[in-house]
């Protein structure tokens, strides 16, 4: 079992990352239904919810069916995070995340994400001032160090472990590289195998693949691993992983008709939590997704991104349902969207 504070996950976690814009409660669902031990929200500003941006108020709203759930903030002033913090805990998710490693620059700008691995000991006291503001176990969310010439992150990991972060997950690339080239887990390795740490480390980065994860679980030894880009459009990733970890194989990719029952629960979820017209919206995105590889299937999600009635979204899907099931579709290598490819540094 691994302990993150008073919450007990099963042997080798899968944890769904934090995504802006995918990971909303809905999406959060079927990714828990499908195998994920640990969710996170989408990060949310510490300036915006103190303010009550109602945005970053509808980010703090957990289904009961997704926990255990953490709640992830970012900010870079020490007394305002320290204030959102408390309004987290009266949210009572299961965990309180800090942000360290968004590398969008409009949040690098404000001193915030990974902009503060610029700065350790203000590191160490926005983390500090968090863990002492909530009842809540802290864990902390970050990257290697800003750019090659400063992976700090052997250094980073010790000191917030010193202020009382319960678990730490590294995203194996510096800011600088934002998510350009390949994620290096040597020093994720080295920061679980130094003596000093004894919280879960957490890696993150590139795995797209059951094989891979059981690879880079023999080769770093992290306690579980994250996992973001590929489980958009495929919240089976969490099962497979599972599955190949236990059994060495790999099981049954997801038939049409797993498909188009998670498709309508996602979409049944969205409009209950964003209410018909946003709901409709916001699952125009996901279509692409749940049926790439059908056949002539262009037709159908051109009808699916355009209608607005949700019952015809449904009836849409059905027909998909009764066209294609038994299908068999080749299972194909998870592409990684490559986040903020136009983010200057």
């Amino acid at each position: 079992m691994v302990q993150i504070g008073n919450i007990q996950l099963p042997d080798f976690p899968l944890l769904l990352a934090p995504m802006e814009d995918v990971s909303d409660p809905p999406f959060r669902v079927v990714c828990k239904a499908n195998g994920a031990d640990l969710v996170f929200t989408e990060f949310i500003s510490s300036e915006g919810l103190i303010r009550d941006a109602i945005r970053c108020r509808r980010k703090l709203d957990i289904f009961e069916e997704e926990r255990p759930t953490g709640i992830q903030l970012f900010g870079g002033d020490e007394a305002r995070l320290a204030l959102a913090a408390k309004i987290v805990d009266v949210t009572q998710p299961e965990l309180l995340d800090i942000n360290f490693g968004c590398p969008v620059k409009g949040i690098v700008a404000q001193g915030a994400g990974s902009g503060v691995l610029r700065d350790v000991p203000l590191m160490v006291r926005l983390t500090e001032a968090c863990v002492k503001s909530t009842s809540l176990p802290v864990t902390v969310k970050t990257r290697l160090g800003w750019d090659d010439a400063s992976k700090n992150i052997e250094e980073v990991a010790e000191r917030l472990q010193d202020v009382g972060i319960k678990a730490l997950t590294i995203h194996g690339r510096t800011r600088c590289q934002l998510y350009k080239g390949e994620a290096d887990w040597s020093l994720i390795a080295k920061v679980k195998n130094n003596p000093r740490i004894h919280i879960p480390v957490f890696g993150n980065g590139d795995i797209n693949s059951a094989q891979k994860a059981l690879e880079y679980k023999n080769r770093y030894g992290v306690d579980g691993i994250m996992i973001g880009r590929a489980a958009i459009g495929y919240p089976w990733i969490f099962r497979e992983i599972r599955h190949y970890l236990q059994t060495g194989e790999m099981g049954a990719p997801p038939t049409v008709r797993e498909r188009i029952t998670v498709c309508k629960e996602q979409l049944r979820k969205s409009l209950q939590w964003k209410g018909p017209v946003a709901g409709v919206y916001s699952m125009r995105k996901q279509y692409f997704q749940y049926l790439k590889g059908l056949p002539g299937i262009k037709d159908y999600r051109s009808r699916l991104v355009t209608l607005t009635s949700p019952d015809e979204i449904n009836n849409v899907l059905d027909e998909i349902l009764l066209r294609y099931e038994g299908f068999e579709i080749e299972r194909a290598p998870i592409e990684l969207v490559n986040y903020h490819e136009n983010c200057p540094l």
